[in-house]
């Protein structure tokens, strides 16, 4: 707070104080622009080791003794010393405060801000910052403004206080340091390698995490000592669920496994076993009475009891990507004998027969999908992925799924049955061409990615309706982070459950993943040119 009067102050700055410093109160509104600036785009904040010395700095930026008890504030120490230390980092490692800029400050200030931001870019970091407090420092006392900020970026989750959010970062750090250590680049490029290729088994459940060390390791490798430090604070405080645990998950078996020296074959088959859908995240046994009670005040306290109530999604809930072309007839109508073709009349359409044309997804929907009028799938005679897509009875309840937020809610996720299913249980033909009525992507690439639930497309078919309930689809590897502990009790709720909407299912169909065998992936298509038949045999 600065107590010493200005020349757009009163004389007496005893009685008066600084309400009326225009200078002062613009400073003031400068910083809060600044920080709202810095910290607009989710970047994450940071407590640094600026910390014991930030009030220091601040007083004895000012060499006469009289002005630095001018500035000697209980309320502003205290905003010093719990906001005025916080930092961002930079691409390159550096840290560099989100409140402090010398272009906001008066010239009296200009000193000041430069010895604080002098500090806060030589200090380390000491963990992430996370607030539930909507101001920052006490803005008015009495005659007197002091140093404060109304905070943008309100922590609000519901499991844990920010305090406890904190701790739980500052170990997720020292885990990601451990597994850094331990695992040298070439073995984490190794495993990149096969991953990135499909070598392996469902290989995108674990692509994203591999890829993230990877380039934490080169950015550690590019940007040595405390800014390589730094990039790996912001790293862990940006990293998706799961991904500062590399030890204790599947990318760290993996990797032990690559670094032991095993050969391919067995590093392949080691890792589709502990892949495998049916225990991939999946409780073995049945929850504990503990786990139970856990479930029970974590639902209360999320609010999510009605999330769980999961129903058959319809086709007006999709995001498509494609419909067929509705084409209207725009001839006039003729006599009674229009109809009839006459002698040696050419035919509308010829249709050769071909055999099917190969093709990647990603070709097929970038050069056949926009020129389709119509879509038929060949449904094969052996099981397959057949789908249906399933959403919350309830729309407004609080979300449960990893890619379902209150900024875009999308409650929408999908099943598979283990080891295909039939047509016959979807009320389809086998060996016969049914029609697509719609195209989409897995829900979670509807807003946005989410690498480690891999790319996939749905072909929604018409007619096409389940015929076996059985449990919510409910799975721990589509949930929030907050509910793993629980996962146990979620699964056997879900296995317990009974989906809803059966009457007015219409979103089913034929999935096909990105990374898996596409051996049923036949297509007709027609276009404005004739019918051409295609084989869909992986996604790019």
């Amino acid at each position: 707070m600065r107590k010493q009067a200005t020349a757009v102050s009163a004389p007496c700055k005893s009685v008066v104080g600084n309400q009326n410093d225009e200078l002062y109160d613009m400073f003031l509104s400068r910083i809060q622009k600044r920080f709202i600036a810095n910290t607009s785009n989710k970047e994450p904040l940071f407590q640094t080791t600026a910390k014991d010395k930030i009030w220091d700095t601040y007083l004895n930026s000012f060499p006469d003794p009289t002005e630095r008890q001018y500035h000697n504030c209980h309320c502003c120490k205290n905003f010093m010393e719990r906001y005025g230390h916080l930092a961002i980092v930079n691409e390159d490692g550096t840290l560099s405060s989100p409140i402090w800029n010398e272009a906001d400050a008066p010239d009296m200030y200009l000193p000041t801000i430069k010895a604080l931001n002098k500090l806060i870019g030589k200090s380390r970091i000491i963990g992430p910052f996370l607030s539930s407090d909507k101001s920052w420092g006490e803005h008015e006392t009495g005659i007197w403004r002091h140093f404060a900020i109304t905070n943008q970026r309100i922590y609000n989750q519901t499991l844990l206080t920010s305090g406890q959010a904190m701790a739980e970062k500052r170990e997720d750090f020292k885990n990601v340091i451990t597994a850094l250590v331990e695992f040298k680049l070439p073995v984490i490029q190794q495993a990149l390698n096969l991953l990135q290729s499909d070598s392996l088994y469902r290989s995108e459940k674990v692509l994203g995490q591999a890829q993230w060390l990877f380039d934490l390791h080169n950015a550690r490798k590019q940007h040595r000592g405390i800014f390589g430090e730094n990039l790996v604070w912001w790293a862990v405080a940006n990293a998706p669920a799961g991904f500062c645990h590399p030890r204790t998950s599947m990318i760290g078996t993996l990797l032990e496994d690559i670094a032991s020296g095993m050969d391919f074959s067995e590093v392949s088959r080691r890792f589709k076993d502990k892949m495998h859908p049916l225990q991939y995240q999946r409780p073995q046994e049945l929850p504990k009475s503990g786990n139970i009670e856990q479930a029970e005040k974590i639902v209360e306290k999320l609010g999510i009891k009605e999330s769980l109530r999961r129903r058959f999604a319809r086709m007006n809930e999709i995001v498509k990507i494609w419909e067929p072309v509705i084409i209207t007839n725009t001839q006039k109508s003729g006599g009674v004998f229009s109809h009839l073709k006459p002698r040696n009349s050419e035919p509308d359409t010829f249709d050769m027969h071909t055999p099917p044309i190969s093709i990647t997804w990603e070709k097929f929907a970038r050069t056949i999908l926009p020129e389709a009028i119509g879509i038929e799938y060949l449904t094969p005679h052996h099981n397959t992925n057949y789908t249906a897509l399933l959403t919350a009875v309830d729309p407004d309840s609080p979300p449960i799924l990893q890619w379902d937020n209150e900024c875009q809610r999308n409650p929408v996720s999908w099943y598979v049955w283990h080891g295909g299913s039939s047509a016959s249980q979807w009320g389809l033909s086998s060996g016969e061409y049914c029609k697509v009525s719609a195209i989409t992507l897995k829900p979670s690439m509807w807003y946005g990615e989410n690498p480690h639930q891999g790319n996939g497309v749905i072909f929604i078919l018409e007619g096409a309706r389940e015929s076996r309930f059985n449990g919510l689809a409910i799975f721990p590897e589509i949930l929030k982070s907050e509910l793993h502990q629980i996962r146990a009790t979620i699964e056997a709720y879900s296995k317990s459950g009974m989906l809803e909407g059966q009457e007015e299912m219409s979103a089913c169909g034929i999935a096909l993943f990105a990374g898996s065998e596409w051996a049923d992936g036949i297509f007709k298509v027609k276009t404005k040119l004739g019918i051409a038949i295609y084989k869909l045999d992986r996604w790019d």
